[in-house]
């Protein structure tokens, strides 16, 4: 049990149901869509599940089996099982979420917003240059989106303020369910719609005339930001799973769910977009300006929106439940805050940064650093230097500091060969690390 007292998981079910929650996030509903649109369906999607059930599934193995082995989140647990200065990964790790949390919380208040917008009809046109307006108009009225993140932070700390099983696991039970119910709701509506069957054709029919390295690129950068790793989750998640349970079977599930939850996101999006005869390729904007004109010309439009974006903001409370979760069991475990008073400072940090970068979209908007807003720049440390490092610092700890402990976690439940030992230490410690360098090179150079 982690010393901060916070608990452990209760069944292996809501270890693997939160674990795939903090996995999906957004990036599920909000991110694959478009990039799927970008780089041909299938020519992306086929790389994408590849690199996840390899490298992914390895990145996970070690982030689990350094947590579970050192028993006290991102930090402790590195040190506990490798020394001291490995814990230094661990704290890039926490320090990353931190950041993601500040401006990861800004879409969620959005969510919060076109929730709203939903319900009450507001916002639903067909016009993408009045959708586009609004959109506008709201991001950058600084006081109604702050107010918004705040909200969305709340959120985020009523739940974690419960603990591990009453808070994380039993939302993540009743979420997680709900979030899959609601996106094959929509994927019905959607593929019934004329022309909605082409949707399915374009994620699934491989257009091998498409594939070129960009799409191989991104599909490797996806993998790594659809499975959170090296954000110091993971490893905090693993924590606090039992010694008994099997860590091999479990990180199978949480791939899995990953994969089908951004597939259904793909389906959820995809035919209605090709119903309408509008662009998949439309990027981020797909979520709040292209998918509000879809329903305004469908049947019950109004209904399909709100249960369209309750799964966004699903999604991201997810997420940004483990990111506290992990800055939270940080600062309990390596300072003499207690629980509730590392969940305040965490959350007044995280709205301090977010403000700042809530102005990106206001009165912020034309200061730049090094050529990028505040949002940007914490999107592009983050996703191109903090993730990456801390994930290469664990998977190098994991089969080359700490091999016999990270053995003797896959083995638990398990019997396993020598020979798929070997492989998979070769997996985690030489191919991963390749992928991580690959994937940052790529963001920071390309």
């Amino acid at each position: 049990m982690a010393s901060n007292n916070q608990g452990g998981w209760g069944s292996r079910l809501g270890f693997i149901l939160a674990s795939a929650g903090s996995a999906v996030g957004l990036g599920a509903i909000w991110k694959f869509p478009y990039m799927a649109g970008n780089y041909g369906g299938a020519v992306f999607m086929l790389p994408y599940i590849f690199f996840t059930l390899t490298v992914g599934v390895a990145l996970l193995l070690a982030e689990f089996s350094m947590g579970r082995a050192g028993r006290r989140g991102a930090v402790g647990s590195l040190n506990n099982v490798c020394g001291r200065p490995w814990g230094v990964f661990g704290g890039i790790g926490v320090f990353t979420v931190f950041l993601i949390l500040s401006f990861y919380s800004i879409v969620g208040g959005w969510c919060l917003k076109y929730i709203f917008n939903a319900a009450t009809g507001v916002g639903l046109v067909a016009d993408a240059g009045v959708l586009n307006a609004n959109f506008g108009a709201f991001v950058s009225d600084g006081v109604q989106s702050y107010g918004l993140l705040l909200a969305f932070l709340a959120l985020t700390g009523a739940v974690v303020l419960r603990g591990v099983q009453s808070g994380i696991e039993r939302v993540s039970k009743v979420l997680m369910p709900a979030l899959f119910i609601l996106m094959i709701v929509l994927i019905i509506r959607g593929v019934t719609l004329p022309g909605g069957w082409e949707g399915v054709k374009f994620l699934f029919a491989p257009k091998f005339e498409n594939f070129n390295g960009e799409a191989l690129f991104n599909a490797m950068g996806f993998c790594f930001f659809s499975l959170s790793l090296g954000a110091g989750t993971m490893i905090t998640y693993g924590s606090y799973l039992s010694e008994k349970a099997n860590l091999t079977g479990a990180v199978g599930w949480v791939a899995l769910l990953a994969i089908f939850s951004s597939i259904l996101g793909g389906l959820m999006v995809m035919p209605a977009v090709f119903a309408f005869g509008l662009d998949p390729t439309a990027g981020p904007g797909l979520t709040f300006v292209t998918m509000p004109a879809i329903f305004s010309k469908m049947p019950l439009g109004q209904l399909f929106a709100a249960f369209f974006y309750i799964c966004l903001l699903v999604a991201a409370l997810t997420s940004s439940v483990s990111m506290l979760e992990a800055c939270t069991a940080l600062l309990c475990q390596e300072s003499k805050l207690t629980r509730r008073q590392a969940i305040g400072t965490s959350l007044v940090g995280a709205a301090i940064v977010g403000f700042l970068a809530n102005l990106s979209f206001g009165a912020w908007s034309d200061v730049k650093l090094f050529g990028k807003t505040v949002f940007d720049l914490l999107d592009y440390l983050t996703s191109n230097i903090g993730m990456p490092l801390s994930t290469f610092g664990i998977a190098i700890a994991a089969a080359w500091i700490a091999w016999p402990v990270t053995k003797k976690q896959l083995m638990t439940g398990n019997s396993l060969t020598g020979g798929y030992l070997n492989a998979m230490r070769i997996l985690i410690g030489v191919v991963s690390p390749l992928f991580v360098l690959i994937v940052a090179m790529g963001g920071i150079f390309g």
